[in-house]
Parts: structure tokens; sequence; C-alpha cells
């Protein structure tokens, strides 16, 4: 897995690449722990490129947005197709989460 990261105006953009799984979502939890710790309040989740996601990292995605609710801070996702949508759906995390056509369109609508 790989995380990249950018800013929208006050926004943290941050997209993930490959599979999220129990072997790499410690790496996610912990690049965002240090961006919640940092000060960012307003992050979204660019799921374009992630090819694979297991309970292991739902768990941790659900970690992060708990942890960033606790600070007053926001949570959205963008670009999510095919096996990640079916996820998100039969997880429930469709209606959990705001889900956007882009991590533009989402920066926009939680700045």
């Amino acid at each position: 897995m790989e995380i990249s990261s950018k800013k929208i105006e006050n926004v943290l953009i941050l997209g993930i690449k490959g599979r999220l799984d129990a072997l790499t979502s410690t790496g996610l939890e912990k690049e965002m722990c240090c961006q919640i710790d940092a000060g960012e309040t307003k992050i979204v989740m660019d799921l374009g490129e992630l090819e694979y996601i297991s309970s292991a990292g739902l768990r941790a995605i659900l970690f992060c947005a708990k942890k960033l609710k606790s600070t007053d801070g926001t949570i959205a996702f963008a670009n999510i197709t095919g096996m990640i949508s079916e996820v998100f759906e039969i997880s429930g995390f469709g209606t959990m989460f705001n889900i956007y056509s882009s991590a533009r369109v989402a920066a926009k609508k939680i700045s």
C-alpha cells in the first residue's frame, strides 16, 4: 500500500494505492493518527487506486474516523468504484460516510 497526500485549501487528500489489508492497515492508522495529531481536521480519502480492502482495512478506516470525530473533524471518501464500492455497501460504510465522485468535489463539500 502507498499513501500520498496533498492539500486542497484546508482539506487533506490522502490517496490510497494498492491493498488495504491486515498487513497494511496499521500503516494507514499510523499515517492518519500523525496527520490528526498534527492538526488536520478535514480529510478526504481518495480510494481510486485502491485494489483491495479487507475487514482489517475497514476497521482501520473506522478507527481513524472515530479519532477524527473526537477532534470535531470530518472525513469523506472519493473515487470509490468496483469491488471497493461493493465492500463499502455490504459493510454499511456507504451509509455511514459521505462518498463523492472525486477528491476535488469531496474537498469542496467538507471545507
